[in-house]
């Protein structure tokens, strides 16, 4: 592996995190305090406690997964879409580097911006409610598999989209609708049997569970299913992007 060529491209993409340091890290940290005090003084109010755990904590995974989601997405995507914009690209594809590289080099500085920005909003909820963690090493373990998971998700969205408008339409449109509705602001069994059902058929409703059981021990399916479920998001999304780079998708033309 050409460890040089993975350094470099990783160093400029978390150096572009510098640059737009507001845009980055402040302003998705600043949305989500806005969202414990929103949920926090006008459900909180109504909504005692979940399972035995206080409102503003049960949210807390959930908001940490909410921007977990949106931007690896995001970071992924933007990372190897504006290349192509520039034209740059053709020179990274001729360089001495292989697609593998490639993908390590912008998944992984994605990932890592995203698990920098999970790590932030969990020690400022600190500052609105009193979070526990029953299960670290499968908190940390679901923070990582997400994290890049949804990078290569981001990635993807990147190489197919041809223009700005493209490149916002999924985070915006459909992954951010799937994680509200995907249990984390609440316990899918305070819906009626029907909406349950129709829960059980959202994808990310099985990540939220999962990093949820790893806080307080709650889950609203079993541990091992949203740890399978999670390796298989990401065994779809490593032969996607193994395609486009065998077929030159969007990438050679």
């Amino acid at each position: 592996m050409n460890l040089h060529a993975v350094r470099a491209i990783y160093a400029f993409e978390m150096a572009r995190t510098r640059r737009t340091l507001f845009q980055s890290i402040v302003s998705p940290v600043i949305s989500t305090s806005l969202y414990f005090v929103v949920f926090g003084a006008a459900i909180g109010s109504r909504i005692s406690e979940v399972d035995g755990i206080t409102y503003g904590a049960f949210i807390v995974p959930g908001l940490i997964m909410l921007s977990l989601l949106t931007q690896s997405v995001s970071n992924a995507s933007f990372g190897i879409y504006f290349p192509k914009f520039t034209g740059t690209i053709y020179e990274l594809l001729s360089a001495p580097v292989s697609y593998f590289e490639i993908v390590v080099s912008y998944v992984g500085a994605a990932a890592t911006k995203s698990i920098l920005l999970g790590t932030i909003i969990l020690v400022t909820a600190e500052l609105f409610v009193s979070v526990r963690i029953d299960h670290p090493v499968w908190m940390v373990l679901f923070l990582v598999l997400t994290a890049v998971t949804f990078s290569l998700l981001g990635f993807i969205i990147g190489v197919w989209a041809d223009n700005f408008e493209k490149l916002q339409f999924v985070p915006l449109i459909i992954i951010t609708p799937l994680t509200f509705l995907g249990g984390s602001f609440y316990s899918i069994h305070m819906l009626p049997p029907f909406w349950q059902s129709v829960t059980l058929l959202n994808p990310v409703f099985y990540l939220v569970s999962g990093f949820r059981w790893s806080f307080y021990s709650l889950a609203d399916v079993g541990v091992s299913i949203s740890v399978a479920m999670t390796f298989v998001f990401l065994a779809i999304c490593l032969v996607i992007v193994a395609w486009i780079f065998r077929t030159g998708y969007r990438i050679k033309t």
